[in-house]
């Protein structure tokens, strides 16, 4: 069960930070991240889609951290490439953070991670 400290500070900000692990350089790298949260499940898009060197990272390496707020978790991320799925997590990212905004941030919008807390 996810530490209900990382739950508090989750629904408490609008943004994360991801730390992949480079799969080229095997370096952590960390990058801040809207995010859609619905039960005991983050959905992550990328800004690029699958061009997404972070996104590419995680697909070498599924294993992430997310922190919230400094509170930090260790989790497994799972693709979704789905067309329709992937439509429906958009749909709530336009909807949580503005159509305009993710018209002016994302530019491809292909795919999406499912990630379990």
């Amino acid at each position: 069960m996810t530490d209900p400290e990382f739950l508090r500070k989750l629904n408490s900000t609008k943004e994360i930070e991801i730390t992949v692990t480079g799969r080229i350089s095997g370096r952590s790298i960390s990058t801040p991240i809207w995010f859609i949260h619905e039960g005991s499940r983050l959905y992550l898009v990328p800004v690029t889609g699958s061009d997404s060197n972070w996104y590419r990272n995680v697909l070498a390496n599924p294993s992430i951290q997310i922190s919230a707020e400094g509170n930090k978790i260790a989790v497994k991320a799972s693709p979704i490439t789905a067309a329709g799925k992937v439509s429906q997590i958009v749909e709530k990212l336009r909807s949580k953070y503005g159509t305009g905004d993710v018209a002016k941030y994302y530019s491809k919008l292909d795919v999406a991670l499912e990630v379990p807390i």
